[in-house]
């Protein structure tokens, strides 16, 4: 099994909407920023792909920027689950939450138990992005009883279409090891021009497409 998420949808709209043409099903990762997210997570449905909310959270650059009421390790717990429930807001529709930077609050234990502990009692499971090996998501989720996956490759960290192509590779090597992997890829050309190509031939390889809340249940055959 493998889950292809793409992330950053929304911002740029011609881009999300090409990407929503793609052999599916993928999961779409809407940043809660973005306008129009009524019509365009509409979209993304329709088309037989699976919907996340992709939570701008804290960096550990202090220059990057993960955008307008982004989840920071300063603010108290009040404020914490106020822009985390202004996030979970922006549109309806989705299965779970991601992280979009956030290699500085994913590896706060506190913050992150804050916002486990609202996934856990509104039935959404996290998808760690692993922007830091330091991140404590995956064990506060365990801990609380969240459904949660983790990314296995990031597919465009190199934009090149030899890279993107060896990340794939990597992806499928990593599918028939372990059963299942998570791929994370985002907006740009390059990544959906190898993704068009790829998807239509991968099942042919033996695997299935499926999103992301199929290897959550993979994870946890009880639920």
């Amino acid at each position: 099994m493998i889950a292809i998420v793409i992330d950053d949808a929304g911002i740029d709209r011609q881009r999300s909407l090409q990407a929503m043409t793609l052999k599916g099903p993928l999961t779409f990762a809407f940043l809660p920023y973005a306008h129009d997210l009524a019509a365009q997570t509409a979209a993304a449905y329709a088309s037989g792909h699976e919907l996340i909310v992709h939570l701008p959270m804290e960096p550990d650059d202090g220059l990057a920027d993960p955008g307008p009421n982004a989840l920071m390790t300063g603010l108290d717990h009040g404020e914490i689950l106020r822009r985390l429930r202004w996030g979970l807001a922006r549109f309806d529709g989705y299965v779970g939450v991601s992280n979009h930077m956030g290699s500085g609050f994913t590896a706060d234990s506190s913050a992150m138990r804050t916002v486990m502990t609202e996934l856990k009692a509104r039935g959404l499971l996290f998808l760690d992005s692993r922007t830091t090996r330091e991140s404590v998501a995956v064990r506060i989720a365990r801990d609380l009883g969240v459904p949660h996956a983790e990314r296995n490759v990031f597919l465009d960290n190199e934009v090149a279409p030899e890279a993107v192509r060896a990340r794939l590779a990597e992806l499928e090597q990593v599918a028939r090891q372990d059963g299942f992997a998570v791929g994370i890829g985002h907006l740009h050309d390059v990544t959906l021009a190898e993704l068009a190509r790829w998807l239509p031939e991968v099942e042919g390889r033996g695997f299935a497409l499926v999103p992301i809340s199929a290897i959550v249940r993979r994870q946890r055959p009880a639920d």
